[in-house]
């Protein structure tokens, strides 16, 4: 979602996909060819029509007594204006206009105890100011899939988010104005809401068939998702790309204030003022304000403020089909948004597909043009125009393996997969052991670290001994173990201080000592029963915390060990308070659980 390269990538990329020659025709064709229930380039991407309109949005975010207006960018072949009907691939976005400077919080602070002085920065102080792109000048909007569309019959309709670029209307990271302010481009592109041009005469959508589809990468494919929680008539797919579901696990996690990686300190208020490119640079203010004090970066807590942002809440309306994309390692937008969205549409019989690359927050174009641009291709011709091709009942799961192969399967998380204990063994200041039966027996066995924000988690992993950190090892695997889906860390814990950060984290550790970070996950104690309640801890008791890891698909080689490593503050991720919490764990009452493809029985087998 974020920054530099979130403007660089998303926003207004020049970069033109090359095109299939479009074939020749002595006349203008009449209307879309198929082929193997595929598009074809019959139209020519150069002969379009380029057309600007304001619409109406039913809510007044800016409070200046008039309705949000959506600045749009229409592109559609000109064949339409021989009255040929088409659908739209729609993209919302708040990046068109580019972005501003912006002030990230200070992380470098104390946590949170009930009923004590506030920390520093609990409001938002200003920490550091990082310097990019400015406002741009409003400028032809342009998306390397706009040829490739239009040629195949497909028009592209750009809208500019509330409170960027020409539109009215504030910015709110997620909040309810904005998903108005891109639902209202469906409906007027359906009949249902008005528009006009830049001298104030109605426009409306008459070349479309009102048929929908919208896509996009990060917030570009967040909104889509923010729309079809909606139920919207009239948007028959979506295409989010390492998208949002919830933000607040964006901006926390289980009651922790965490970051997206490699942005430490941006939260709402900071994305929103990013993102606030609207002519008028005042209006918003008192919204980016209360964005400041609502987001809550005291406690952490879920609240109504956050769950206004939970379209997963809202997944019961979704009537358009969604075909998911998402990096396996993506730190930025978790792999835990497109888990928990995808898991709840297949739960609601919404028709679902999923890709899974092995990159970050990227868009498969850049991965596997062909067969991606087929795969969309194939779905928009279905979904858009009717085309009978099959798409639907093709496997539900194309994932990227770790040598960059890639394989179809029925779905995702792999059928099979099911749930496998490990229990640590004593020896993690070094590292102990991880069975793959049984707990430690008898007596409380305590195993004590030191919290030090100070180290990274890829440091404190490759210490031989540290007292920052406890971990626990399996011996070498036999065969491959496939993890497919969620991990989870149940512990018997107590601290010596009533604030803490717990970090999980596992490792894939190779014959030759090397170690890769599988995955990772957060928690505050003090949310250990509700991310909605923070409950106060007092030191010394020993209490049930139980918290899930970002869900993965990893196969860990024969011969490789696995790792869990605990650790208390994610010098990256979470706050970092100073030095010097005590975390104990009880061995005997922790484990660790992972999805493993073929679970127990497979899991032994390995070990």
């Amino acid at each position: 979602m974020r920054a530099t390269a979130r403007l660089a990538a998303l926003c207004t990329a020049v970069v033109v996909l090359p095109l299939t020659a479009v074939a020749a025709h002595a006349d203008p064709p009449q209307g879309p060819v198929f082929v193997d229930g595929e598009a074809q380039p019959v139209f020519d991407p150069a002969d379009v029509v380029r057309e600007h309109a304001w619409v109406t949005a039913p809510v007044d975010s800016d409070a200046d007594g008039a309705d949000d207006l959506v600045h749009v960018e229409v592109v559609r072949p000109r064949a339409t204006e021989r009255g040929l009907r088409v659908p739209v691939v729609y993209q919302a976005s708040p990046y068109y206009a580019g972005g501003n400077d912006i002030t990230m919080h200070d992380v470098d602070r104390e946590l949170y105890v009930p009923g004590r002085k506030k920390p520093r920065d609990d409001n938002g102080t200003p920490a550091s100011v990082v310097g990019l792109a400015g406002p741009q000048d409003a400028a032809q909007i342009t998306w390397r899939y706009e040829q490739y569309l239009t040629a195949r019959g497909f028009a592209v309709v750009y809208g500019e988010s509330l409170g960027s670029g020409q539109s009215t209307g504030c910015p709110t990271s997620g909040g309810r104005n904005e998903t108005l302010g891109a639902k209202a481009v469906v409906d007027w592109l359906n009949g249902r809401a008005p528009a006009r041009d830049a001298g104030g005469a109605p426009v409306t959508a008459g070349w479309t068939t009102g048929k929908t589809a919208m896509m996009g990468v990060s917030y570009n494919g967040t909104l889509p998702n923010a729309v079809a929680s909606t139920g919207v008539e009239g948007l028959e797919t979506i295409v989010p790309i390492a998208a949002i579901s919830s933000w607040y696990d964006y901006y926390r996690e289980d009651g922790a204030v965490v970051a997206p990686g490699g942005y430490q300190g941006e939260d709402t208020d900071v994305l929103a003022e990013y993102v606030y490119t609207r002519a008028d640079r005042q209006v918003c203010r008192p919204v980016i304000d209360r964005l400041t004090a609502e987001q809550d970066r005291l406690t952490g807590d879920y609240s109504g403020f956050w769950h206004e942002r939970n379209y997963l809440a809202d997944v019961g309306k979704v009537r358009a089909s969604v075909l998911a994309v998402h990096g396996l390692n993506d730190w930025n937008v978790t792999m835990s948004q497109v888990a928990k969205w995808y898991e709840a549409l297949r739960k609601r019989g919404v028709e679902h597909k999923i890709w899974l690359h092995q990159s970050g927050h990227v868009d498969p174009l850049s991965l596997r043009r062909d067969a991606w641009l087929s795969t969309v291709n194939r779905w928009f011709s279905h979904y858009l125009y009717g085309q009978d091709n099959g798409v639907e009942r093709e496997p539900k799961a194309t994932v990227q393996r770790e040598d960059k192969s890639w394989t179809d399967e029925a779905d995702w998380p792999a059928p099979g997969t099911a749930d496998a204990r490990l229990y640590p063994r004593p020896g993690g200041s070094a590292r102990g052991g991880l069975d793959v039966r049984h707990p430690v027996p008898g007596w409380p066995t305590v195993e004590r670290l030191t919290d030090d924000a100070t180290k990274t988690i890829e440091e404190l992993v490759d210490q031989p001994r540290s007292a920052h950190r406890l971990a626990y090892a399996t011996g070498p695997a036999t065969r491959p173990v496939r993890l497919s889906g969620t991990a989870k860390v149940s512990l018997a814990i107590s601290f010596d201080r009533p604030a803490a950060n717990i970090t999980g984290v596992l490792v894939d550790r190779a014959p030759d000592g090397s170690s890769t970070v599988i995955t990772r996950g957060w928690t505050d104690p003090q949310n250990r029963i509700s991310p909605a309640h923070t409950l106060p801890i007092t030191p010394g008791k020993t209490y049930r915390v139980t918290f899930e890891l970002q869900p993965d698909d990893y196969v860990l080689p024969a011969g490789h060990r696995l790792e869990f490593v605990l650790a208390s503050s994610d010098h990256d991720f979470t706050l970092r308070p100073k030095p010097g919490t005590g975390l104990a764990i009880d061995l005997t009452r922790t484990s660790v659980t992972l999805p493993v493809v073929g679970g127990t029985r497979a899991l032994w087998a390995a070990f």
